[in-house]
């Protein structure tokens, strides 16, 4: 004998993708027949009595699309999602269009970091201060010049008021518009792999039994243990993007991408800044992004000091002391940014036998698989990098492989950005990777003084730096130090992505006057002198 089953299918754009997911349903054991409509976004399945139910729903998924809405299987499985932001919310909206039901535990702000103190914030005020500096340190002739006067309370209050609409809009809403994704607020610990328990914020506790788990938990500040400055009230970044004041005077402990660009901001803004680097500027970067952008921030007139660690930090009378050796600096105010540590502390993980890293990031596959069958993590809580579109990336393969998929994180083309002014960015290997990696590579370097568009803009800043295989010309990496640098980054990415060789992107057309035709000049560098050619030589 044989039943037929109606089940809803979400993800689908076109009759294509109905034969994608009729095929998938085929090739179920059991099915005998599966006709899906795109339009009605439903599969109509005929199949024997002794077929496994959930194999429909393993199928649909490891073809790309959900089961959900109206024809969903009764019975659907029951997911926890431990935090909300990035990796969580796409992990909960991709266990939902499986037909799964999700409990989302929070015990802090809805939205996590990015949303609401970090990437958002963060750039807000970046943008700001970039603003101000443009008004009094322009390179155009004939407009006048003039130091602008900083409201930082207006100013905050309209940054607190973007990360407000983006948070209702974007994950408030969002839960609004899925109820299939319940909020819960309070904290979580595991039990086992497949039980958790929550408790509120009044006290209460309560155990969920769940057909599996993800922990999505985010990071926050590490501190590094410098005498007396756990008892002074220093900033992380969160503070410091809270503040509404501007610093006279500002010490910033660290020389990675919060510190830096925090540091630039606050500079532009007015405050006197003094950094201290433990080594140097973006120290796990190529040497030569490091060595410039310090130029570039003493130019504005910022006090870089690399190789420097306080020995103790003390609060008297409104006023930090940090001592360097024989040297005691004085500052306003003080920003801590040295590095992130994953939020996993009492979430029940060494009971569980959880492997973790030294500052808590939980060990994930490719997969996004922890070392404990049915738990899985994703985001700044993992060994992941830590930016927000691999944490989304990472959250919806991991619900693809929660629901029973096979999905895999590709991280071999990874682009970054560094928001500082000019902006740093960059993708694939540099030489000294490249060369650890067994490639005999060759590379070039083209400082912007020969990019049409920054000598047009009159900001000549930086270089963009090409790495390719010498064998085979294939390019390996792009290292760029430029105005806007992030805009341009993301077409290398695609060419190291299709395998590209440097002569592909040379002879690519590039529109003139754009900053990213810089790619297009560097690649020619491998062959030619581009300073003995026309502007726009092709």
């Amino acid at each position: 004998m044989s039943q037929s089953l109606d089940l809803g299918i979400t993800g689908m754009t076109c009759e294509h993708c109905a034969r994608t997911v009729e095929k998938a349903l085929c090739a179920v054991p059991g099915v005998l027949s599966a006709q899906v409509s795109w339009p009605e976004r439903k599969a109509h399945i005929r199949a024997s009595e002794d077929l496994d139910p959930a194999a429909l729903g393993r199928a649909v998924t490891a073809a790309g699309y959900g089961i959900g809405g109206e024809g969903s299987p009764a019975g659907a499985r029951h997911f926890a999602v431990i935090g909300s932001g990035s990796a969580a919310f796409a992990a909960a909206l991709r266990l939902v269009e499986g037909g799964a039901r999700v409990t989302m535990i929070e015990a802090a702000t809805l939205g996590g970091t990015c949303v609401n103190v970090g990437c958002v914030p963060s750039k807000i005020f970046i943008r700001a201060a970039q603003i101000a500096h443009f008004q009094q340190d322009h390179p155009v002739a004939g407009l006048e010049r003039h130091r602008p006067q900083i409201d930082r309370q207006a100013m905050q209050a309209q940054q607190q008021a973007r990360v407000e609409e983006l948070r209702e809009a974007k994950y408030s809403h969002v839960l609004e518009i899925h109820p299939a994704v319940e909020l819960r607020h309070g904290h979580a610990r595991l039990l086992d792999s497949k039980s958790l328990e929550i408790e509120g914020s009044d006290g209460q506790r309560e155990t969920l039994r769940v057909d599996g788990i993800l922990i999505a938990t985010g990071s926050r500040a590490q501190i590094p243990p410098i005498a007396g400055l756990d008892q002074t009230p220093y900033w992380t970044s969160t503070e410091a993007l809270a503040a509404t004041q501007i610093p006279r005077r500002l010490v910033v402990i660290g020389a990675s991408i919060v510190a830096l660009e925090l540091a630039q901001a606050f500079a532009r803004l007015g405050s006197r800044v003094t950094i201290l680097a433990r080594s140097t500027l973006l120290s796990q970067l190529d040497p030569e992004i490091g060595a410039e952008l310090k130029k570039v921030l003493e130019d504005e007139g910022l006090d870089i000091r690399l190789h420097s660690q306080p020995d103790a930090v003390r609060y008297a009378e409104g006023v930090f002391h940090i001592r360097l050796g024989d040297t005691d600096l004085v500052s306003d105010a003080l920003l801590v940014a040295t590095g992130r540590r994953a939020n996993t502390d009492d979430l029940g993980l060494e009971r569980l036998g959880v492997d973790c890293d030294a500052r808590g990031a939980i060990r994930v596959d490719s997969g996004l698989r922890t070392n404990i069958a049915g738990v899985f993590a994703a985001g700044d809580c993992s060994t992941l990098p830590q930016y927000v579109y691999v944490a989304a990336a990472a959250g919806t393969r991991a619900a693809i492989n929660m629901l029973g998929g096979e999905a895999q994180l590709d991280l071999g083309v990874l682009p970054a950005v560094v928001f500082t002014d000019p902006q740093v960015a960059t993708v694939g290997l540099d030489a000294r990777a490249a060369g650890a990696a067994g490639h005999k590579v060759k590379v070039r370097r083209l400082d912007l003084d020969q990019v049409p568009r920054a000598l047009a803009n009159f900001d000549t800043r930086g270089f963009i730096k090409m790495v390719a295989d010498a064998d085979t010309d294939r390019l390996l990496g792009v290292q760029v130090l430029a105005a806007e640098g992030g805009e341009l980054i993301q077409t290398a990415a695609v060419a190291l992505r299709a395998g590209w060789r440097v002569a592909d992107l040379a002879g690519m057309l590039f529109p003139y006057l754009t900053m990213v035709e810089g790619l297009k000049l560097c690649a020619q560098t491998f062959t030619k002198d581009v300073s003995e050619l026309s502007c726009c030589a092709g």
